[in-house]
């Protein structure tokens, strides 16, 4: 029996050795079934080596894919990281604001002391004495009394 020159590629082409060639971007995009089914009657060292070379760039992809998570993450901390230095500028900020607040109240608190135990030294004081002295009074007879207590009138 002689083989027909049609015969022959079909034989060939079941045998794979005219099966049209995969690029890259299908072999890795296909799934398992596929790949099975395109791999039906190649020989074992070509079914060997493309599912290495499939392998390898899946391989190739979860690696990329790694790298721009890990970029992606990185840039994320940064930003996260300088929204809470400037966060922690901020309440740094208020922090120093409310000590300098806090120091005034106590200074206008001590001058308030002073001047009360002045006047319980002197003695008992007509009530029209008394209401026209006003704290600002008070707390200016405290300043020139102890001028190393850093306080402003205007808080």
């Amino acid at each position: 029996m002689a083989l027909t020159p049609s015969t022959v590629p079909e034989v060939k082409k079941e045998a794979g050795e005219n099966a049209p060639a995969l690029s890259d971007d299908e072999l890795v995009s296909m799934s398992v079934r596929e790949l099975n089914q395109h791999l039906r009657g190649l020989s074992k060292e070509e079914v060997t080596r493309l599912k290495q070379r499939r392998r390898t760039l899946k391989n190739r992809g979860y690696a990329a894919s790694c790298r721009i998570k890990r970029v992606t993450q990185k840039e994320e901390l940064e930003r996260q990281r300088v929204e809470l230095q400037r966060e922690v500028e901020t309440l740094a900020r208020e922090n120093s604001s409310m000590r300098l607040e806090l120091d005034a109240l106590r200074a206008k608190y001590d001058a308030l002391q002073t001047f009360a135990r002045t006047v319980a030294a002197r003695g008992p004081v007509a009530p029209s004495k008394v209401a026209a002295t006003s704290v600002i009074t008070i707390v200016k007879s405290a300043e020139l009394a102890a001028p190393s207590v850093p306080f402003s009138a205007a808080s």
